[in-house]
């Protein structure tokens, strides 16, 4: 695929000292979703911002398909929309006008067609004339997403878009999204609803304390890391594992009526398989069974929550990357 998002080396230290980013590498493709996820704090809103030409980097370069921020920004920056997380809007304008008013910022000719379009798609056409200030906190968040999508953008940037707004919006807007895909807009996607990311999501990234951790296809990303269980109730009690069965690194819960097996075998049905009748062999039998797997919500909590090592209080999680933040192996313990 064509990447169409290039950041390089990418660092950001504040005047008074905070390091927000440090030596970030990412390449987003054409046409993908990809959900950068992480704690308050970690660095997203930064990252953002630089690229969309909000906030100054220390270090690096940024290149929106292939124009750079700095040298080329005006090009840049028209292939670009960001829906930020505040609500910012002209509380005295109309709908209609401030959409439109932004697409003129972009030098774009008036397009009375597109706009019409963009607003019934997110349920504000019956609102066009309305100014903004007699508008609900869910309907300005409607009109922060008109406005980044009235020029056109390639790139579109969706800080924490849902944050604080009703279920009507949050399925409107994901409609939308999948839309925008299917014509070949590129979604950035930061959010704290990790279902989101897991449903929407083509890729996944993790930030943490202005560092990349990982980045890896979702599909991947669940195979690699989501834990899988095989849980089974017993027709009578254990008071321990049997020697034999030691090496399964089976555990016992519930009184010992309980046994469970986590895995995450490439050839785990074999290996099911193997160990019930390793069981029936050593007279153990079951009444029930059932698998169950980590959520995104898991594994990005046991990643964020890894404890750095103290002589660097930013490390994060070894990862294998080609230098643009490709993973290549997996995530390794500590």
């Amino acid at each position: 695929m064509q990447t169409i998002l290039s950041i390089e080396n990418l660092s950001k230290v504040y005047a008074s000292g905070l390091r927000a980013l440090t030596n970030v590498n990412l390449d987003i493709q054409r046409g993908e979703i990809f959900a950068l996820l992480g704690p308050n704090g970690a660095g997203k809103t930064t990252l953002i911002s630089i690229i969309c030409g909000i906030v100054n980097a220390s270090e690096g370069s940024v290149r929106v398909a292939g124009h750079d921020i700095l040298a080329d920004y005006r090009a840049a920056r028209s292939l670009i929309g960001l829906v930020p997380q505040e609500l910012t809007t002209d509380a005295f304008e109309t709908v209609w006008g401030t959409v439109s008013f932004s697409r003129g910022l972009f030098g774009k000719p008036a397009n009375p067609a597109y706009v019409e379009r963009v607003l019934r798609d997110l349920s504000l056409w019956e609102k066009r004339n309305n100014k903004i200030m007699t508008l609900s906190g869910g309907m300005k968040r409607r009109v922060l997403i008109a406005k980044a999508l009235a020029h056109e953008p390639q790139v579109l940037f969706l800080d924490e878009p849902t944050a604080g707004v009703d279920v009507e919006l949050r399925r409107d807007m994901w409609e939308l999204v999948r839309g925008l895909k299917a014509n070949g807009v590129t979604i950035i996607l930061t959010t704290h609803y990790i279902d989101e990311a897991e449903e929407m999501a083509d890729r996944i990234g993790v930030i943490n304390a202005g560092k990349i951790m990982l980045v890896e296809r979702k599909d991947v990303l669940m195979r690699k890391l989501g834990r899988k269980q095989l849980t089974l109730q017993l027709e009578a009690p254990l008071s321990a594992i049997p020697e034999g069965l030691a090496a399964w690194g089976l555990e016992l819960a519930d009184g010992g009526t309980e046994l469970t097996y986590t895995y995450d075998s490439e050839n785990e049905r074999n290996d099911i398989i193997t160990l019930l009748r390793n069981l029936n062999d050593a007279g153990i039998g079951f009444t029930d069974l059932k698998t169950s797997q980590s959520s995104l919500e898991d594994i990005f909590v046991s990643l964020v929550h890894k404890d750095p090592p103290a002589a660097s209080p930013f490390a994060a999680p070894a990862v294998a990357e080609d230098g643009k933040g490709q993973v290549k192996g997996q995530v390794t313990s500590r």
